[in-house]
């Protein structure tokens, strides 16, 4: 009869990973997720048409009727936060998406090529650094004109920056690593090593990064929407919502209170995601302790026979560079 270990439930693997996160991933999470179930289910959820006019019932306050209340023009004032939400939350995603992709198939081409090519890419991403997004959005808006699309193209040349730099720097450290040698002796191809070696070791922090970056992303969204650089009417988003309230602040102050605290707590959420992936990758003090810079996390093997604990890190790197030095030679 064949004995085994029983291996765990579905189920079980779940709850146990859950419960290994640490408690911001776990509160942003499920922020999020109210969030965006709040948004996506918006028609079920709402009850009320996010346009449909009633001047009768103008600035009214909460009520069973209307939770949070009527804005200027009788419309539900959380119909139109929910629908909203879809523009502003969209915006942010679909250019967090983009960014990630450029700007890791740009560091990964740097980190990989160096040289020439490495210098001139990261001249364009110090370029584009130093131009703020709102400069972007404006010069944009004035050949394209204001929408959806313009906000999204405008956070996109600017945003895949931070995430070039970040795949780089993580491309260089996975090739100095002894098995990325080895492979390449092998005749490994260099789409191979890259697809197999090192985006699989990028993917943690990246994600970690484009949550953080994600939460600044929809706070631009409602600002350049509040300048409006948005979505136009009838269409709306949170940042428009903002601009729309500001004649009535003192008489209907939740105009203005709902789409800021959505704002809020959806950059809120995202942020605390990012936190505990990044906690999870560089342990409890990884947002606290500043005082040394992170260390590199090379292949365990790499430290193999490289002598005392003091001096290892040192002596291992010198024998590995005398024995490329005499390999090469």
């Amino acid at each position: 009869m064949a004995t085994g270990l029983a291996l765990p439930s579905p189920l079980a693997r779940v709850r146990d990973y859950v419960l290994s996160r640490h408690w911001t991933f776990l509160t942003g999470a499920t922020l999020f997720a109210m969030i965006l179930t709040l948004i996506v289910f918006a028609p079920w959820i709402s009850g009320h048409d996010p346009a449909k006019q009633a001047l009768l019932l103008r600035l009214k306050p909460p009520s069973a009727e209307h939770w949070l209340g009527t804005d200027n023009l009788g419309r539900d004032l959380f119909s139109r936060i929910l629908h909203g939400g879809r523009f502003t939350v969209s915006i942010a995603a679909i250019t967090v998406v983009l960014t990630v992709v450029i700007g890791t198939i740009v560091g990964v081409i740097s980190g990989r090529k160096g040289g020439f090519v490495d210098d001139l890419l990261m001249r364009v991403v110090d370029l584009l650094l130093s131009v703020p997004d709102a400069i972007i959005a404006i010069f944009l808006v004035a050949i394209i004109g204001p929408g959806f699309g313009t906000l999204v193209l405008a956070l996109t040349i600017v945003g895949w920056t931070p995430y070039a730099r970040l795949a780089r720097g993580l491309t260089m450290e996975v090739n100095s690593r002894d098995y990325i040698r080895a492979a390449e002796v092998l005749g490994m191809s260099r789409s191979y090593i890259v697809f197999r070696h090192v985006i699989p070791n990028m993917i943690r922090p990246i994600s970690a990064v484009s949550f953080l970056r994600f939460g600044h992303k929809l706070i631009t969204v409602g600002g350049l929407s509040f300048l409006g650089l948005g979505v136009q009417p009838p269409a709306s988003d949170w940042g428009l919502m903002l601009a729309d309230a500001q004649p009535f602040l003192e008489r209907a102050p939740m105009l203005m209170i709902a789409p800021g605290l959505a704002i809020f707590l959806t950059a809120l959420s995202v942020t605390w995601i990012g936190q505990g992936l990044e906690i999870d990758r560089r342990g409890p003090r990884a947002l606290t302790d500043t005082s040394q810079p992170p260390a590199r996390r090379l292949d365990p093997r790499s430290d193999q026979g490289s002598g005392s604990p003091s001096d290892g890190g040192r002596k291992g790197k010198s024998d590995r560079a005398s024995v490329h030095d005499r390999a090469g030679g």
